[in-house]
């Protein structure tokens, strides 16, 4: 055996650096939620730093994932994986023998612990990172006055099978009927096969499985915050309503196009939170209502379906900005331009593109465009735990740069990913002297260079979407006007406010 090879204890080795890091991370939390099998040679710690390694880990196949990452957890903690538990008093003899036998370790077994505790992890981990931080980084916290998060959803590749097919492809009802009659057509002509052809070819492309994921991002140290998962064709207004209350109070939620709608934007405001909404050609505002004091950039959304129940308007400022190509509308319920100005907002939404970006940071640098996981179940533990991974990698390297003084907006993933994928590749080998993990991680920002524009690139997969265009300003009308009213004087003889949420 070399001299690099042997756990000498005056060397520090690239393995007490991951142990370092999990000692860091796994402080405060409680593990009695989880309750492993009494012959289960697993701790909740110790499997809790597997799955991390688990998704850290660079490898090609999810076997080589699971061995590479077993080898470290072994060297980490060998007398934990070869200890006998303890037997308990009442026990019998042949209990007590099968506890005294290590238990084989399997990649089968892996997996099917990962998807009974992946859920009870993940909430104890995001519990943990949501409270600490806001201790980390008091200071990245707020912008504005506001706690800002922005929120935008996303796909994820599987792999075509059927398991994956039959749990995250879209929902659509299949036409039957139609279909067999393309058929007899089609032994009656080639141009009716080559019809045939490119509607099944079509229909093939529309079943591809994805997972659809909804991600609420903190702009402030620009971090996940909360996540939900659902098939391809899942709506991501439902997951923010279902995320909606994991906010602390004086929350603002920044968002695009795609999170219009009555009855999602007054669930927002009935909670008490602020929003940030970018409104397209698909809304209809109405102006000079007469429900509230008004402004000059006062606004109303209040559709038909909303008046014909009696429901209040909401009313909203509408704000104006350029991105240098087109005009952007934008909506929020802070009324007072005392507490949240023009240029505030205009600032707020420029930092939504953060979110953006780290949907890049995860599909392309961590390299989770696509899964692994032939199996449904697994392929959902195996994003959760992805997604988790990256946030707890992130925010440890976040803590070291900002000790280092730098920007915390110059963080970079990549070098963040590479620093922890060295570490454990040479988890045996010594650590030249200032070269532990830690200190590699206060380097891990962007570098200075100022790239090149890059916008009149024809790139082949490039999106060419439409602006969203501008919002449709009607001036109220008389019955609109007249039904405000009475519904105002209904809700004040009621001693309800004018508006149901703080207009402040």
């Amino acid at each position: 055996m070399s001299h690099q090879d042997a756990y000498v204890k005056e060397d520090r080795l690239n393995a007490d650096c991951l142990n370092e890091a999990f000692l860091w991370l796994f402080k405060g939390i409680d593990w009695s939620a989880i309750q492993f099998r009494i012959d289960c040679g697993w701790m909740p710690a110790t499997f809790a730093a597997m799955a991390l390694l688990f998704a850290w880990s660079s490898e090609q196949t999810l076997i080589d994932r699971f061995r590479s990452s077993l080898k470290i957890i072994e060297f980490l903690f060998p007398e934990e994986r070869r200890s006998k538990p303890k037997a308990k008093k009442g026990q019998s003899k042949k209990r007590k023998e099968s506890k005294h036998k290590r238990p084989s370790v399997s990649y089968q077994a892996f997996v099917k612990m990962l998807r009974t505790w992946t859920a009870t992890y993940v909430a104890l981990f995001q519990a943990e990172l949501r409270r600490r931080m806001p201790a980390l980084f008091p200071d990245l916290l707020m912008i504005c006055g506001f706690i800002v998060f922005g929120c935008d959803g996303s796909r994820v590749d599987l792999a075509r099978t059927r398991s994956n097919e039959k749990a995250y492809a879209p929902s659509r009802k299949k036409n039957s009927g139609q279909t067999a009659r393309m058929r007899r057509k089609a032994k009656k002509s080639a141009r009716n096969r080559r019809r045939l052809l490119a509607k099944q070819k079509h229909s093939r492309k529309a079943d591809v499985p994805q997972i659809w994921v909804t991600l609420m991002f903190h702009l402030g140290t620009r971090l996940p915050w909360d996540w939900r998962l659902g098939p391809s064709d899942s709506s991501e207004r439902a997951h923010l309503l279902e995320m909606l209350l994991a906010l602390p109070q004086r929350s603002l939620i920044a968002a695009d196009a795609g999170f219009v709608g009555y009855e999602y934007l007054s669930a927002i405001h009935q909670s008490g939170r602020s929003l940030l909404i970018r409104v397209g050609s698909n809304v209809r505002l109405l102006k000079q209502l007469g429900y509230f004091k008004e402004s000059g950039n006062t606004v109303y959304l209040w559709p038909d379906h909303a008046a014909s129940k009696k429901l209040p308007p909401l009313v909203l400022r509408l704000v104006v900005a350029n991105n240098g190509k087109h005009p952007v509308y934008l909506v929020t319920n802070v009324l007072s331009q005392k507490r949240l100005t023009n240029a505030q907002v205009i600032t707020i939404y420029s930092k939504r593109w953060g979110i953006e970006v780290h949907y890049r940071h995860f599909k392309q640098t961590f390299q989770k465009r696509k899964l692994r996981s032939h199996n449904s179940e697994n392929a959902r533990v195996e994003l959760e735990w992805s997604l988790l991974a990256l946030w707890i990698m992130l925010l440890y390297a976040l803590v070291e740069v900002r000790k280092s003084g730098a920007d915390p907006s110059k963080l970079s993933c990549a070098e963040t990913w590479r620093e922890i994928r060295n570490t454990m590749r040479d988890y045996r080998h010594p650590v030249e002297s200032g070269e532990r993990l830690r200190q590699r991680l206060k380097s891990a920002v962007t570098d200075d260079y100022i790239r090149k524009d890059k916008t009149s690139r024809n790139y082949p997969r490039k999106k060419q979407e439409t602006p969203a265009g501008a919002p449709k300003i009607h001036l109220a009308t008389k019955s609109q006007i007249k039904r405000a009213k009475e519904l105002s004087m209904e809700r004040r003889s009621k001693g309800l406010r004018a508006i149901p949420f703080n207009e402040s």
